[in-house]
């Protein structure tokens, strides 16, 4: 008769690959059912992706409510409807934007503000996932919530944008808080890279 291991897992998640696959992919090396994940990371992301396995699934709530810390990378002067690299381009632009306008609207964002949802998500509206909504090219009015922006610092300028550093509550959609961003610089952008490098208390 064999034990069935419980515990937390964390795992470095490679790119393309959804948080779901490495569910999947766990779930079948332990031959367990019961493996759950703590906040989603887009096949695009890398980085910390906590895993509750068996007993340890009652944890999964508590720990996907942690504050969590991205190293985001952006490229401006384009926008896409996924708000990263990976989608259909709608727009192109000519940018030209000074590294201290940069540092000033980062800081604007520290505290808490209202962010709208992206299409390009599994948040449910009447029973449908918004991807779905977008898939079908069907009209949904995007839900909005409070997310709180506890950190975020410049870390260097590229040649086509920047890269930064944030911690940030649960429930934010880097996405998002690039394309605001830009926005306040008015200016289009779009997420090129992210690590998730913290969550709660496990690092990478």
């Amino acid at each position: 008769m064999t034990t069935k291991i419980s515990g937390l897992l964390v795992i470095n998640k490679p790119k393309d690959f959804t948080s779901r696959d490495v569910v999947n992919k766990v779930s079948k090396i332990l031959q367990t059912k019961k493996v759950g994940h703590t906040g989603t990371l887009d096949p695009i992301a890398t980085g910390v992706l906590v895993l509750t396995i068996n007993a340890a699934t009652k944890l999964t709530e508590i720990i996907t409510s942690e504050n969590k810390e991205y190293i985001a990378s952006v490229i401006l002067g384009v926008k896409t409807d996924t708000l990263d690299i990976t989608g259909q381009i709608l727009e192109k632009r000519n940018i030209i934007i000074k590294e201290q306008d940069i540092i000033d609207v980062l800081n604007s964002f520290k505290g808490s503000y209202e962010q709208t949802v992206p299409l390009y998500s599994a948040i449910r509206i009447n029973g449908q996932k918004l991807y779905e909504y977008a898939r079908n090219k069907e009209e949904v009015i995007l839900p909005k919530r409070l997310v709180n922006i506890y950190d975020i610092k410049l870390l260097e300028i590229t040649k086509n944008g920047f890269k930064f550093k944030c911690c940030v509550s649960k429930g934010t959609y880097i996405r998002s808080l690039i394309n605001d961003i830009a926005s306040k610089l008015n200016t289009i952008g779009v997420m090129s890279d992210l690590i998730r490098t913290k969550q709660g208390i496990f690092e990478l």
